[in-house]
């Protein structure tokens, strides 16, 4: 799509608008498109003018504060909700973490300010009070974490397949499965370097986090050798919980949940996605609900007492009534947790890439099944708690966490709200160095494919360095 902005500097949030709407259009200033917007400022008038194949519509507004962008992104909204005739229920915010934002709002303006705030930028109600919702909650979890504290990622980028919808840095077994034995042998050493770290620098650890690609997909063995690496290294006295991602229930056997859970893990995802089988198989998922309910019943007889179920509203060819039976049979196999993630709209994703199905009837579908999932798991027992969004998603909905009272995952809230420092290893893994304020925070970067992370293996042990000279500097 052509963007043009005249006689202003609001290009920045003109930019962030346009893409609610055009998620998956490539943004110009210039060429030829089925898609124009013109945005302009002559002294104290703005005015947007947008083309979209053959509807056009044009605003114009006077300026009524200084804040030029904030009302310039007003005026687009309303243009661009007119003429594609759908309304972003998020109004013009775009930021990931809503709750935060929700909190620094709240301490400025107070609560019945914070909604009048959001109003403003045209929240939908419901939206406002879930952003509530989940502050007070994340804040209650917050407030665990001390100045010292930090959590500790292990990223494990391998499964069975590769779903359709997925962007994240994994690789199937077919294809990367010379990679596997060597990677846990670097990872092991990189994590006995990072509680090096972190034993010198005397920082408590929270929790464990073993995410991925799907770490069950490592044998009982694999697994066994990176949870005893940490147990050796890591001083876990102070640890408050510890997850493995068992996302594909085709990778799971008593054998590996029984590993994972003497070695400390005292949580586990067995995620379906959905229940739908003739969906899951679109999305490139080869196990069946019946694999599905005996991985769940193999962790309750391994131990597990908090099971997360995932979740994704707006799959291709997933009914509105598909989704609430999967949700309904999470309920009843009393999953402590679920996790409502919106399908993300990903360019090198094989479904948003072969598949059009992203018209409005898709997003008031989505967003449907957003509801329902809050208003059945509420109803349930389950609290939302964790929260955060995806500026390129189906309908710019938002990616939900529920749980049952004391089965939060801490992990979730403290990464998302960038909470304390995150040492993370493993290829594609992200470091996140946390100071005293949230303006302080430095990341370090994996090598992001296996192969990299095991060729220049080296790097990746320079690269602690900065963890030492970060806490030096603060």
């Amino acid at each position: 799509m052509i963007l043009k902005n005249i006689n202003h500097d609001c290009g920045y949030h003109t930019q962030k608008i346009a893409t609610m709407f055009f998620p998956l259009e490539k943004i110009t200033d210039g060429g030829n498109s089925d898609i124009e917007v013109i945005t302009a400022k002559d002294e104290n008038t703005i005015t947007v003018s947008a083309r979209v194949y053959s509807k056009e519509r044009t605003l114009s507004a006077v300026l009524q504060s200084d804040d030029t962008a904030h009302e310039l992104s007003l005026l687009m909204f309303n243009v661009l909700s007119d003429i594609t005739g759908f309304e972003p229920p998020w109004g013009i915010l775009y930021g990931v973490r809503p709750a935060r934002l929700m909190h620094a709002t709240v301490q400025k303006l107070g609560v019945d300010g914070a909604r009048q705030r959001f109003a403003s930028d045209l929240v939908k109600p419901q939206k406002t009070e879930l952003a509530l919702e989940v502050m007070q909650r994340e804040n209650r979890i917050i407030e665990l974490s001390k100045p010292d504290s930090f959590s500790l990622y292990v990223s494990i980028p391998f499964c069975p397949t590769r779903c359709s919808y997925c962007s994240f840095v994994s690789h199937s077994i077919e294809a990367a499965a010379q990679f596997i034995e060597p990677y846990v042998d670097l990872l092991c050493t990189e994590l006995e370097a990072t509680a090096k770290a972190a034993k010198a620098l005397s920082l408590r650890l929270e929790t464990v986090y073993f995410g991925g690609g799907t770490p069950t997909t490592l044998s009982a063995e694999q697994l066994a050798r990176i949870m005893n690496t940490i147990a050796d290294n890591f001083d876990l006295s102070t640890l408050r919980e510890y997850t493995v991602e068992a996302g594909r229930p085709d990778t799971v056997t008593p054998e590996k949940l029984q590993a994972i859970r003497t070695l400390g893990a005292d949580r586990v995802s067995i995620n379906p996605q959905t229940f739908n089988d003739e969906v899951r198989r679109k999305i490139g998922r080869r196990h069946t609900t019946e694999q599905t309910l005996a991985a769940f019943d193999m962790a309750r007889n391994a131990g597990f007492d908090n099971i997360n179920m995932d979740f994704i509203a707006g799959l291709a060819d997933e009914t509105l009534q598909s989704f609430q039976s999967g949700i309904g049979k999470a309920i009843a196999l009393g999953a402590e947790s679920v996790t409502v993630h919106n399908l993300a709209l990903k360019s090198a994703a094989y479904l948003v890439t072969e598949n059009e199905f992203f018209d409005l009837t898709a997003k008031n579908t989505a967003s449907a099944m957003v509801d329902f999932a809050y208003g059945k798991l509420t109803q349930n027992g389950y609290a939302p708690y964790y929260m955060y969004r995806q500026s390129k998603s189906l309908g710019n909905l938002e990616n939900v966490g529920y749980a049952k009272e004391g089965k939060e995952c801490l992990y979730n809230i403290f990464m998302m709200d960038e909470t304390h420092t995150v040492l993370a290893a493993g290829a594609g893994a992200v470091t996140k160095l946390r100071g005293a304020s949230y303006n302080n925070i430095e990341r370090v970067y994996n090598l992001k494919y296996p192969y990299e992370y095991i060729d220049r293996f080296d790097d990746i042990l320079a690269r602690k360095q900065r963890i030492y000279d970060f806490y030096g500097n603060i």
